[in-house]
């Protein structure tokens, strides 16, 4: 019996690159970082990062491609995120809305790139918040 000649269908290349790490499986927990390695500062970081997109080519940045299509696509990408936090919180799938709410901080941040709103500026907003009762605060606000 002869033996089949290789085609290109059955022969298989080896290749010599690296293999890149699997991708986090959502359904892996989320296991904190050691105390003091991560703070909120993380978002003022990805706010710095997402800002210097802002002029980069569409064509190799997320942030520029959200940011070129305008305040009404960039919007509807924050509200869509949302949307999908809140179906994992009320699903009760932590893990999922640990990604979500991740996805929303992103997209947050992006609508705050395209208004020209600062990370500093909503903290002092937040600071400003801080000890007053929510119900007050809502109250003291002008009616509009």
């Amino acid at each position: 019996m002869m033996a089949k000649t290789p085609t290109k269908k059955n022969v298989t290349k080896t290749s010599k690159k690296k293999e890149a790490a699997p991708a986090p499986s959502v359904t892996e927990p989320v296991r904190p970082a050691p105390v003091g390695h991560i703070d909120a500062s993380v978002l003022d970081r990805l706010y710095a990062v997402v800002a210097s997109r802002r002029d980069t080519d569409p064509s190799i940045s997320h942030s520029a491609r959200l940011l070129a299509r305008g305040t009404g696509k960039v919007a509807q990408k924050f509200g869509e995120e949302a949307v999908e936090c809140l179906i994992e919180a009320v699903a009760g799938r932590k893990l999922e809305l640990v990604g979500e709410s991740a996805d929303v901080l992103y997209h947050l941040i992006v609508l705050w790139v395209d208004a020209g709103v600062t990370p500093d500026e909503v903290w002092s907003e937040l600071q400003r918040r801080q000890g007053i009762s929510g119900i007050a605060e809502k109250a003291s606000r002008p009616k509009q």
